[in-house]
């Protein structure tokens, strides 16, 4: 099955109210991201048992771990949960950062190092949301 088949069916398979959020989210993730690559994370690890949440991927960055090995992986993630969405932003150098710097403006949403989580899209400012997204881009890009 292609990605954005996957995508489409993710988001379809939401509730009107989360399937309207997270096609916002991502229309705008696409409009900042034009020519990224898209990911789909199934959160089905290899012995077919769920270990998160299926994510939407945008961007690419290579991620570089202790060990000295590296791999790609995407720069945003979106993903919907049985209390709300999360945005992620990933490979963020500064674990802090994203709470420091948005986490008071944003809205109702809880923030941590890497994730901005919120039940509903209206519930938190969308403009906030884009700024922290194009910053955690910025910082992420791949060489």
């Amino acid at each position: 099955m292609n990605i954005q088949k996957q995508i489409t069916d993710f988001i379809n398979a939401e509730d009107d109210a989360k399937r309207k959020d997270l096609e916002t989210l991502h229309q705008l993730l696409l409009n900042i991201l034009p020519k990224a690559k898209l990911w789909f994370d199934t959160g089905v690890n290899a012995d077919n048992k769920t270990v998160f949440n299926p994510t939407i991927g945008y961007g690419l960055q290579s991620l570089q771990y202790a060990n000295g090995s590296s791999r790609d992986f995407f720069q945003i993630g979106v993903s919907a949960n049985k209390t709300g969405i999360s945005v992620y932003i990933l490979g963020l150098k500064d674990k802090t950062y994203i709470a420091k710097t948005y986490g008071d403006k944003i809205g109702k949403a809880k923030v941590s190092g890497y994730c901005i989580r919120f039940k509903k899209l209206s519930d938190i400012d969308l403009n906030i949301l884009e700024d922290a997204i194009r910053d955690g881009i910025k910082m992420t890009k791949k060489p």
